[in-house]
C-alpha cells in the first residue's frame, strides 16, 4: 500500500507545524502588533536565526545526505546576500537623489540621476561609474533571480569540474575553503565593483516605504523567513525521501558500489550540490536586509565552518538536526556575544563570555563528535525507539548468506 508523503516524512508535518505555531506566537507578541512582549530588535533577531536554519538545512542536504563535506557554503549565502543588497542600495540612492534634484529649476536628466547615483554609491571607493556587475541592479525581478542563478551558476562550475575530477573528502573539502578565501580576497578589493572593504550598508531600509515603521518591516522579514525555511525544509525533505534520497544516500555510505550499479554519480552530486547552493543564496538574501550590511568578512572560511559545526551539533543526516542545531547555536551565540551573559568569577580568573564563547562553540563540537555523534537530533531517534532491525540471521538476498544477523548490525 502506497503511504503518503507525510506519512513516510512525519518529521516534516510536526516541523511545519511548529514553525507556524512560533511565528504565530512571536507575531502576536511583537511591538508590531501592539504587544510589545518581543522587541523589534529580537524579532530581526529571531527573523535572521530562521535563515540561518534555512542554509544549514541546505548544508545537510549536501553533507548529511550525500556526503560532500563543503566548507564553502556561506560564499553561496553571501552571494545572494549581495545579489539583493545591490538592489536595495541602487534603488534607496537613487530614490534620495531624485528627491534631492527635485528643486532644480531644470529637471535632471535619467543620465544626470544615474551618475549622480553613481556617485553617491561607489564614492567611497573613488568612483563614479556603475561596473559591469551592476548592470541590473535597478530591476528587482532579475536581482532576484540572479540570487538564485549567481550561486548556482558558481556552484554548478565548481561541482563540474571537481566531480568530473572525482576529487572527494577532505580534498573537496579543501578545494571549496579555497573557493570561499578567494571570493572573499577577491571582494575585498576595491575594484571588485562591490565596494570592497566597505561592503553593501543601509540594507534594511526597504526604497519607498520610508513611511513604514522597522517593527513592521521586521515582521515581515520574519515572516519571510519561516516561510522560507518551512518552504525550504519541505523541498529537501521531499528530494531525500524517494528514490533519489536512496541513491544519494547510497553515494554518501558506498560511492563506488553506486557508480557499479550504473548510476550517474558525479551527476546526483552535482544536482544536489548546485540545489543545495541555491537555497543557501536564498537564505543570504532573507539574512541580510535584517543584518542590514554585508561585506566580504561574512563570506570569510570560518563561518562556512561555523556553519558545519552546526549541522553535526544538530545531527546531520536529519533535515530537523541541522534546524535545531542552527537555531541552538545562534540563539546561544547572541546571548553570550551581545553581553547578557553574566561573567563568570572564578577568583582567580574572570571568564568573559564574549571572549570564550567560540572556544565554548569548538569544545561542544568535539564532545558532540566523540560522545553523541548523531548529534541532538540523535536524541529523538532513541525517544522514537530507531533501532536497527532484529533480523535474527535471516537471509536478506536472492542468494543464501547475502546477508547474516552480523553484517545487519554494523
Amino acid at each position: 500500500m502506497e503511504h503518503s508523503f507525510f506519512a513516510r516524512n512525519p518529521s516534516v508535518l510536526v516541523v511545519l507545524s511548529l514553525l507556524a505555531l512560533f511565528t504565530l506566537l512571536v507575531t502576536l507578541m511583537s511591538e508590531g502588533m501592539g504587544q510589545g512582549l518581543v522587541s523589534t530588535s529580537f524579532v530581526k533577531t529571531l527573523g535572521k536565526t530562521l535563515t540561518l536554519a534555512l542554509v544549514a538545512v541546505a548544508m545537510d542536504l549536501v553533507w548529511g545526505y550525500a556526503g560532500i563535506l563543503s566548507l564553502g557554503h556561506f560564499a553561496f549565502f553571501g552571494l545572494g546576500g549581495y545579489m539583493i543588497g545591490m538592489w536595495l542600495m541602487y534603488e534607496r540612492t537613487r530614490l534620495i537623489v531624485v528627491e534631492a534634484m527635485s528643486g532644480s529649476t531644470i529637471p535632471p536628466t535619467q543620465e544626470e540621476i544615474v551618475s549622480a547615483t553613481g556617485t553617491q554609491i561607489f564614492g567611497v571607493v573613488g568612483s563614479s561609474e556603475f561596473p559591469l556587475v551592476w548592470a541590473f541592479s535597478g530591476s528587482l525581478t532579475m536581482q532576484l533571480i540572479l540570487v538564485v542563478a549567481v550561486p548556482g551558476l558558481l556552484a554548478l562550475v565548481f561541482g563540474w569540474l571537481a566531480f568530473r575530477s572525482r576529487v572527494a573528502g577532505v580534498y573537496l573539502s579543501i578545494l571549496t575553503q579555497a573557493m570561499t578565501l578567494a571570493l572573499a580576497l577577491y571582494l575585498f578589493q576595491n575594484d571588485s565593483g562591490l565596494r570592497g572593504n566597505n561592503g553593501l550598508s543601509g540594507l534594511q531600509n526597504l526604497p519607498g516605504l520610508d513611511h513604514v515603521s522597522q517593527d513592521i518591516v521586521s515582521l515581515w522579514f520574519f515572516w519571510a523567513s519561516a516561510a522560507a525555511l518551512g518552504l525550504g525544509y519541505f523541498f529537501a525533505a521531499w528530494i531525500v525521501s524517494g528514490k533519489f534520497g536512496s541513491v544519494i544516500r547510497g553515494i554518501r555510505d558506498n560511492e563506488a558500489r553506486v557508480r557499479f550499479l550504473g548510476y550517474s554519480v558525479e551527476g546526483y552530486k552535482l544536482f544536489v550540490f548546485t540545489v543545495s547552493a541555491m537555497i543557501a543564496g536564498i537564505a543570504g538574501a532573507l539574512y541580510y536586509p535584517q543584518a542590514g550590511i554585508i561585506n566580504p568578512a561574512e563570506i570569510a572560511p570560518v563561518a562556512s565552518i561555523y556553519l558545519a559545526v552546526w549541522v553535526a551539533i544538530g545531527g546531520r543526516g536529519r533535515l530537523y538536526g541541522a534546524i535545531i542545531g542552527a537555531i541552538l547555536v545562534s540563539l546561544v551565540s547572541s546571548w553570550f556575544t551581545g553581553g547578557q551573559a553574566p561573567d563568570l568569577n572564578l577568583g582567580f580568573y574572570t571568564v568573559r563570555w564574549v571572549d570564550w564563547w567560540t572556544i565554548l562553540l569548538g569544545l561542544s563540537f568535539v564532545a558532540i563528535t566523540l560522545f553523541a555523534p548523531r548529534g541532538i537530533g540523535g536524541l529523538f531517534d532513541l525517544w522514537g525507539n530507531r533501532t536497527a532491525p532484529d533480523r535474527h540471521g535471516a537471509d536478506l538476498g536472492p542468494d543464501k548468506g547475502s546477508l547474516r544477523e552480523k553484517e545487519a548490525s554494523k
